[in-house]
């Protein structure tokens, strides 16, 4: 038996294009968060969607685009008297993150636009992938929304922005491989406790939480202080009175170095623990090897991520590390929708 209710042409081909889309995406997200630790989101100061496919092409034209970056606070603050060579360095990884952005969207939508051409695709899976491209060019937007308010009073982009930017990056890797599973015939599976469920769920809830918060370390520059472990700021719970020094007091999950960060810990701990109950929960139910399995894949994901992220946080944020850190979070990520997925009804699938 194949849990399916609505057939799907060109499925092989639909299956291989989203594949690559997911991939590619997860490379935006990695080449994003070396945008972010090389401080080189701000060296384009214009958004061009369309002009700006092509970099500076003369010595003029980079003359210009370094003399517009000289206008803003970041390089008056940050970087005043770097070279043109040092400006291209930076130049080079925000023209890359955009222009692998514009790859994706074509790489989506001519695709799409041809199975449309070709039709036969369920309503419900039209709907699905017009969402995507719908977050995909949302993303775009955001991603100038994010870049603007770097420009005239910061030195940075706002962290509340980068944290946007971020979950929607991740919510279209997500649909994209929720979709993916989808389109994957599998064998129909013996009913589950519903408690399966609700914790697959559970976890999967708590790993955007951890994106989010992450997202939040980033923006703050969290990672490159407070760099002790298991201790933070000298304890492994800090003082109220530095976790909560601004007011009101919910501004500190947001702004507070030291709130931010502990709470990218604490939710980590989390997850490890409600990953590790949720093995032992189908371990002892004898739920099969499907869920047995998917459960030890994000237990040890998580266990794996955790000892990265402590890796990153006591060398104080190097580059190579903390975009491991980043891609093993896409890893963690699969792992918990692929699970999740599992518990869906058989309604939910799309067959050839």
């Amino acid at each position: 038996m194949i849990n399916a209710a609505y057939r799907v042409p060109n499925l092989r081909a639909i299956r291989v294009w989203l594949i690559v889309i997911a991939t590619l995406v997860g490379a935006m997200v990695i080449v994003g968060g070396a945008t972010r630790l090389t401080e080189s989101g701000l060296s384009i100061v214009e958004w061009k969607p369309v002009t700006g496919t092509l970099p500076p092409l003369s010595e003029q034209q980079w003359h210009d685009a370094f003399e517009a970056y000289k206008k803003i606070p970041q390089y008056r603050e940050m970087n005043a008297g770097m070279s043109l060579a040092e400006f291209k360095y930076i130049f080079w990884w925000e023209w890359g993150h955009r222009l692998l952005g514009r790859l994706i969207g074509f790489a989506f939508l001519l695709p799409f636009l041809y199975f449309l051409w070709r039709g036969g695709l369920p309503s419900a899976l039209k709907r699905r992938l017009w969402g995507i491209f719908g977050l995909g060019a949302l993303q775009g937007a955001v991603g100038w929304w994010m870049v603007a308010s770097g420009l005239t009073h910061r030195v940075e982009v706002s962290q509340y922005r980068l944290a946007v930017h971020l979950m929607i990056a991740f919510l279209i890797f997500a649909a994209v491989v929720w979709t993916l599973r989808q389109l994957t015939p599998r064998p129909e599976q013996k009913p589950q406790p519903r408690r399966f469920k609700t914790f697959a769920h559970l976890l999967m809830g708590l790993t955007f939480v951890q994106v989010y918060l992450g997202a939040l370390v980033a923006g703050l520059r969290a990672g490159t202080a407070y760099n002790t472990w298991p201790l933070i700021d000298g304890a492994f719970i800090p003082a109220s009175s530095r976790l909560f020094f601004e007011d009101p007091w919910w501004r500190n999950f947001f702004d507070n170095t030291l709130t931010v960060q502990f709470s990218h810990r604490m939710v980590a701990y989390t997850l490890f623990v409600l990953a590790v109950i949720h093995v032992i929960d189908v371990v002892r139910s004898k739920a099969g090897a499907r869920v047995t399995n998917g459960a030890l894949v994000i237990a040890s994901t998580i266990a794996v991520q955790a000892a990265i992220g402590i890796w990153t946080l006591l060398l104080s944020v190097p580059l190579g590390p903390a975009l491991l850190h980043q891609a093993v979070a896409l890893v963690v990520l699969t792992a918990v929708l692929v699970h999740a997925q599992g518990f869906g009804k058989a309604e939910a699938q799309f067959v050839k």
